[in-house]
């Protein structure tokens, strides 16, 4: 039974509990792969984290699309996702912070997930930032522009973006 990648952590394998993918990001992925409802969601915008870096290991960038806000889908490169998360060797995930409640609706995760290179391991180093939508958490991408500061914001909360989700798109 394999481990989910979700759970190797090169920086802290001594505190990590190795646990099944089939335990851990393999449900949520075949929700929502398989069912738009997505009767198995993400709880924390932690989890969603932890399964977009299984999804990108696993390559599943049906999954990295689905997850993202939906005003922002159909302007990612599916083919570019996929080729990346081929291209990379990932070695592990490490959660450094968890910010759980910014606002009403958001939440930020910094994370480091590694990778192998030539000249040995690097890892990307970043600060993401989540947004809940109706009960359900998506990540806020911030390559990808779509509105203006002073037009609503994508997220349908009403506000205007740069008082909602533009605040963390920065």
């Amino acid at each position: 039974m394999p481990l989910c990648p979700c759970r190797i952590s090169p920086a802290l394998s001594f505190l990590m509990t190795p646990i099944a993918y089939c335990d851990c990001c393999q449900p949520y992925h075949n929700s929502l792969l398989n069912d738009d409802t997505a009767t198995i969601q993400a709880e924390t915008a932690e989890r969603l984290m932890r399964s977009r870096y299984s999804a990108f290991v696993l390559i599943k960038p049906e999954y990295i699309v689905k997850t993202t806000v939906p005003a922002q889908q159909d302007l990612l490169d599916i083919e570019s996702i996929e080729k990346w998360a081929r291209e990379t060797n990932w070695s592990g995930l490490e959660i450094v912070d968890h910010e759980p409640k910014l606002g009403r609706r958001h939440a930020q995760v910094e994370f480091k997930a590694y990778y192998l290179k030539p000249d040995g391991q690097t890892a990307h180093h970043e600060l993401s930032s989540f947004v809940k939508i109706e009960e359900r958490w998506y990540f806020l991408d911030p390559t990808v522009k779509t509105i203006s500061q002073k037009q609503p914001c994508l997220c349908g909360s009403g506000e205007k973006f740069k008082r909602c989700c533009g605040v963390y798109l920065g």
